[in-house]
C-alpha cells in the first residue's frame, strides 16, 4: 500500500546560466549549520572541479543534503548551460519538484525555457525563486511577469501556474515572500520547500525498484550510481536485479556492498534506506544510468526519459607532429583510448567511437564547450593528444534528404553592433526571426541557424562587440541543409622548416598577418604559426637568420621590433582550426598543425578536393 514519507524533501534547483544556483545552494549549506563555526569554506562549494572554479560554471549536477525542522532536504544542484542539459534531464527523475531560479534583472532567458520545460514535462511542481533582489537595476515586477508568461507558453496547469514566489539574494543569504519585506535568513525559502514541495510517495511493503539517475566514479570503489528509492527498501549485502526499460535484453542478477545517504557536502554510509531517500550504491562494476535496480522476484523497469542525442563531433587521435610525446605523460592510443571510454562512466551525452584505424577515436558531444570541458580535463590529468575541426552530426529524413541540427541563438548586443552581427549570421545561414528591445538599452535579436554555423563564432562575436555582448544558443531539432558555409576569411601562415623561431624570421613574417608564436618557440615544417591577412595559406621562414658579413653583425636583430603574438585560449585554438588542421593539445602548449605535414603532399589534396567539389 503506497505511504507518504512525510521526513523527507527532494527538490532540485534549475536556472538559465549565472543566475545564482549553486550561490543558492551555499547559502542553504551556511544557513543549516553543515560548516562548523569559524570553518574556511570557499565559495560556489558546490562547484567542486577545478574547471567549473575557474569558468564559474556548473558542468556536473550534484547532490547535497540539509535538515530543516526534522525534515531532510535533499538538493541537487544543476548546470545551467545548454551543453550540460544531457545532467538536468535525468537528475529530474530523483525529484519531487523544482527551484525555478530567476535573476531579477536578466528575467527569463532561453535556458530558463529549456530547464522549465523538461519540469512541466514530468508535472514537477514549481517554486520561483526571484534571486539578486539586491541588485540596483533589478526590475521583479516584470520578471514575476516574463515566468508566468513562459508557464503559460509551456502549458502549465491550474496548479503550476498557482506556484509561490519567493524573493532572495542568495549572495547575502536572505529571502523573503514579500517584495515589501527585506528578509533576514533563507527560513521562508525553507519553509516554502516544506509546504509546497510534495513528499516522496511508494509502497514500503513492495519489491524493491530504484532508478539510476546519475553515475558517479570513484578510482577506489569503482562506480558507483545514485537514484531514489520508489518502492521497498534497499539495505547492504541484499540481492538485486538490475533491469533496463530501454534494453529489455539487459539483466542481471548483483548485489549491494556499500549503501550510501547524502548528509552536507558528504555522504554517510547506512545499512537501510526507505522509500524516497536519494542514496548511491557501490560494488555493481556494469551499472549505467537509466538502469532499475528490482527485487529479483519483482523485475519492473522503471520508464527512464532518453538523453538527448549529441549533434557535435570531433576525432581525438594520438599525436604525430615531429614535437610528439616531449611533453605529455599519457601519449599512446591506448592511453586515449582508455580515458575516452572511462568518460562515459560519467557522462552520459558523451559517445565515443572507434574508427577504422586504432589512432583515431570519433568523440560526439551535444556543443563546443561540452567537448572543450572533456580537452581541458584531459590535458591537465597529463594527456597528448590531436584533435580535429568540430563538425555537426547529419541525418537523413525518410527520403534520403541530408538533415542538420539547428539552434536557436538570443544574442543581446548594445545597438550600435547589431549590424555586424546580423550581417555575419546571415553569412553563417542565419535566419533572423526576431528584433526587439532587452534590457539595459540593449538590442534582442533571435535567430535559427544551423548549428555548425556558430562553430567558430563565439570568438568573432566578442571582438566584434567589444565584450559587451551576450549571447545563448539552445537546440531547435533537425532541419533540411541550408548549403555549404565558409568559416574562415583569413588563410594560415605555415612554417617551411623544422628548428626554433627567431626574431629576425618572424620579423619578416610579422607583416603577412598575426602570429601566434614568440621568438625562441619550437616550430616544424607544416605548423601554423599565425593567421594570413589574405585567403590563401602562406608558408614563411621564421627559422631564418640574418647572413652575417664584416659589416652586419648579428647584435643589430635586437633593434627589430616584433608585435606581441596573439596568444590563444583552448576554445579560440578549436574555434579557429580549419577543416584541414589539427590542434595539437598536450599539458602545457596548444600547437595547431595542418593535417598533411608535407607541402607536396599538401598541395596535391588541396588540388584534388577542389576538382572533388567541381571549382
Amino acid at each position: 500500500m503506497k505511504q507518504t514519507r512525510n521526513d523527507v524533501r527532494n527538490v532540485a534547483i534549475i536556472a538559465h546560466v549565472d543566475h545564482g544556483k549553486t550561490t543558492l545552494v551555499d547559502g542553504l549549506l551556511r544557513q543549516s549549520g553543515v560548516f562548523r563555526e569559524g570553518q574556511d569554506v570557499v565559495e560556489r562549494v558546490m562547484d567542486s572541479g577545478d574547471i567549473e572554479r575557474e569558468r564559474g560554471i556548473t558542468i556536473m549536477s550534484k547532490n547535497t543534503a540539509i535538515s530543516y525542522k526534522d525534515i531532510k532536504i535533499n538538493i541537487i544542484d544543476t548546470p545551467g548551460h545548454a551543453d550540460f542539459g544531457g545532467e538536468v534531464e535525468r537528475v529530474l527523475k530523483m525529484v519531487n519538484g523544482v527551484i525555478l531560479v530567476v535573476d531579477a534583472f536578466e528575467g527569463a532567458m532561453p535556458q530558463t525555457k529549456f530547464v522549465l520545460g523538461k519540469a512541466m514535462e514530468l508535472k514537477l511542481p514549481v517554486i520561483v525563486c526571484i534571486n539578486k533582489i539586491d541588485r540596483p537595476e533589478a526590475r521583479p515586477e516584470e520578471v514575476i511577469d516574463e515566468v508566468l508568461e513562459l508557464l503559460l507558453d509551456l502549458g502549465a496547469d491550474d496548479k503550476q501556474l498557482d506556484c509561490p514566489f519567493v524573493f532572495a539574494s542568495a549572495k547575502a543569504g536572505t529571502s523573503s515572500l514579500s517584495l515589501d519585506e527585506a528578509g533576514s535568513d533563507l527560513k521562508p525559502l525553507l519553509d516554502t520547500i516544506i509546504n509546497y514541495i510534495p513528499a516522496p510517495v511508494g509502497d514500503p511493503d513492495a519489491g524493491t525498484q530504484m532508478l539510476i539517475s546519475t553515475i558517479d566514479y570513484n578510482e577506489y570503489v569503482g562506480r558507483i550510481g545514485v537514484g531514489k528509492i520508489d518502492n521497498g527498501s534497499l539495505k547492504v549485502n541484499q540481492e538485486v536485479l538490475v533491469v533496463n526499460h530501454h534494453d529489455p535484453s539487459r539483466s542481471f542478477k548483483t548485489k549491494v556492498s556499500k549503501l550510501y545517504e547524502f548528509q552536507g557536502l558528504g555522504k554517510v554510509e547506512v545499512a537501510e534506506a526507505g522509500i524516497g531517500s536519494i542514496v548511491a550504491i557501490s560494488g555493481i562494476e556494469d551499472l549505467k544510468i537509466g538502469d532499475t535496480l528490482c527485487a529479483v522476484d519483482a523485475p519492473n523497469a522503471i520508464p527512464f526519459q532518453k538523453i538527448s542525442e549529441p549533434t557535435i563531433s570531433m576525432n581525438f587521435m594520438v599525436n604525430d607532429s615531429p614535437l610528439a610525446g616531449q611533453e605529455g605523460k599519457f601519449v599512446t592510443s591506448r592511453h586515449l583510448r582508455d580515458r575516452l571510454y572511462k568518460e562515459l562512466n560519467t557522462d552520459v551525452s558523451l559517445r565515443v567511437e572507434d574508427t577504422d584505424t586504432t589512432e583515431t577515436f570519433k568523440v560526439s558531444g551535444r556543443g563546443e564547450l561540452h567537448l572543450s570541458v572533456l580537452i581541458e580535463t584531459m590535458r591537465r590529468e597529463g594527456y597528448e593528444f590531436a584533435v580535429s575541426k568540430a563538425e555537426v552530426i547529419y541525418k537523413e529524413d525518410e527520403n534520403g534528404k541530408k538533415l542538420e541540427p539547428m539552434e536557436k541563438c538570443y544574442i543581446d548586443v548594445p545597438e550600435e553592433f547589431s549590424g555586424s552581427v546580423i550581417q555575419k549570421l546571415g553569412e553563417r545561414k542565419g535566419e533572423m526571426i526576431n528584433m526587439g528591445l532587452a534590457n539595459g538599452g540593449y538590442t534582442r535579436l533571435e535567430f535559427l541557424i544551423p548549428s555548425r554555423g556558430l562553430i567558430g563564432y563565439r570568438g568573432e562575436f566578442m571582438t566584434d562587440t567589444k565584450g559587451n555582448g551576450i549571447m545563448n544558443t539552445i537546440f531547435d531539432g533537425y532541419a533540411p541543409y541550408k548549403g555549404d558555409i565558409s568559416y574562415r576569411k583569413q588563410g594560415s601562415l605555415i612554417a617551411f622548416e623544422t628548428g626554433e623561431a627567431v626574431t629576425y624570421g618572424l620579423f619578416n613574417a610579422q607583416e603577412r598577418g598575426q602570429l601566434f608564436i614568440s621568438a625562441g618557440d619550437k616550430v616544424y615544417s607544416g605548423m601554423v604559426i599565425g593567421s594570413s591577412g589574405k585567403s590563401e595559406d602562406i608558408e614563411v621562414n621564421v627559422c631564418k637568420t640574418k647572413h652575417l658579413t664584416n659589416t652586419r653583425t648579428s647584435s643589430s636583430d635586437e633593434a627589430l621590433r616584433l608585435v606581441p603574438p596573439r596568444i590563444m585560449s583552448l576554445e579560440q585554438s578549436i574555434d579557429f582550426i580549419d577543416t584541414d588542421e589539427l590542434l595539437e593539445v598536450t599539458p602545457t602548449t596548444l600547437r595547431i598543425r595542418k593535417k598533411i605535414l608535407d607541402p607536396t603532399l599538401r598541395k596535391r589534396a588541396s588540388f584534388a578536393a577542389k576538382q572533388k567539389a567541381g571549382k
